[in-house]
């Protein structure tokens, strides 16, 4: 049996597919399903026909208001913090390709920003900016929209956003999942008229997973414990992590682990012996006693590799500060970052950030006063 190994397309056949699909959804509303645009991506384009977008409208990327910015940032403290080391380190994976990261809440609103972002490409700089609202309904469909939707890893190319007007983008975007099993926000890694590089949905997604670590590691502790399955070896950004309290709750896990035990992110907090089939004074004596991984039951008949630690033996994963950083210095480090990225110029920083030139210069005389 001969099996047909198929080539990758080349840019212009992309394209062209694109551009068909383009034509069969959005000009002539076929309602049959596309052939040439992954499900994810044509779910958008229609829920954005549906709110009564057009594709050829002009897209504003405008910035929520000072309020809600302000709001987006001081709840999303605990995740920028997780993300800064990761998204710092993604500059090695992309360092020649353009692209940059945008990280947002949990509604699409941009909460940082990392990479080389050129801020003389005016499509670069419409984007790359604290504050500014990204959600599907604000600019259709993109890496961000459709994550936040569907909650689930995606690849776009320039036509496959749903206007016209961001056609030159490349976007590749990850959910971030919470400590209590609730999506909290979306890592994006876009460029702008650069080559397409679907290797970056892998990035995203790893990076996402490093994210996620970080924050459950970060929630206050008694013990945490490493899960995997048997013949794993335990250390990466792979296994399940577990927080629990000093009575023996489960008090956040990450993804992976929410996977392997079954939780459910609506439960009411759960006790370690109502998953592991092993008495919970154990699982404290050998974080104690430094005990290496063993393997142990679950009530549901499998069983898993278990490594448990203390608070402050946490390895793999990066763990951010346990303090927050206050509101205010955050305001001013961004407004800080803004005047840079626009080269002194006060006005064109004012308006990225969405404020007014006076504030800008009172934020940044009361940091130095």
């Amino acid at each position: 049996m001969t099996t047909t190994v198929q080539s990758p397309l080349l840019p212009d056949q992309r394209l062209a597919l694109i551009e068909r699909a383009r034509l069969s959804v959005l000009e002539a509303r076929d309602s049959a399903p596309s052939p040439w645009l992954a499900a994810p991506i044509e779910r958008s384009w229609r829920r954005c026909l549906a709110m009564g977008q057009d594709p050829h409208q002009r897209v504003a990327f405008e910035p929520v208001s000072a309020s809600a910015m302000r709001q987006a940032l001081e709840a999303s403290q605990p995740l920028i913090q997780a993300a800064a080391p990761v998204i710092r380190s993604l500059s090695r994976a992309m360092v020649h390709t353009r692209y940059f990261a945008i990280l947002t809440d949990a509604r699409g609103t941009v909460i940082d920003v990392d990479g080389p972002v050129d801020r003389n490409n005016p499509r670069a700089a419409a984007i790359a900016r604290v504050g500014v609202d990204l959600s599907e309904r604000a600019v259709g469909t993109t890496a961000i929209g459709t994550t936040l939707t569907d909650h689930e890893p995606v690849w776009l190319h320039r036509g496959e956003h749903f206007f016209h007007d961001n056609g030159a983008f490349s976007c590749a975007g990850a959910p971030i999942w919470g400590p209590d099993g609730h999506c909290v926000g979306m890592l994006d890694l876009t460029g702008v008229d650069v080559a397409e590089q679907p290797a970056l949905k892998h990035l995203v997604t790893q990076s996402a997973r490093s994210i996620e670590n970080a924050l459950t590691t970060s929630r206050p502790h008694r013990m945490l414990l490493r899960l995997n399955w048997p013949g794993r070896v335990l250390g990466d950004d792979n296994d399940g992590l577990v927080c629990v309290d000093d009575d023996g709750r489960i008090i956040g896990a990450n993804r992976a682990a929410s996977d392997m035990l079954g939780l459910m992110p609506q439960q009411a907090a759960m006790h370690c012996s109502d998953v592991f089939a092993v008495p919970t004074d154990g699982l404290f004596d050998a974080a104690r006693a430094q005990r290496p991984a063993f393997e142990v039951p679950l009530w549901s008949g499998l069983r898993l590799q278990l490594l448990a630690q203390g608070p402050g033996r946490v390895s793999g994963s990066p763990r951010p500060a346990s303090h927050s950083v206050p509101l205010k210095d955050v305001e001013a480090a961004l407004i800080r970052r803004a005047v840079e990225d626009a080269r002194g110029n006060v006005m064109e920083a004012a308006r990225a950030l969405g404020i007014s030139r006076a504030t800008v210069y009172r934020k940044l005389t009361k940091k130095k006063a």
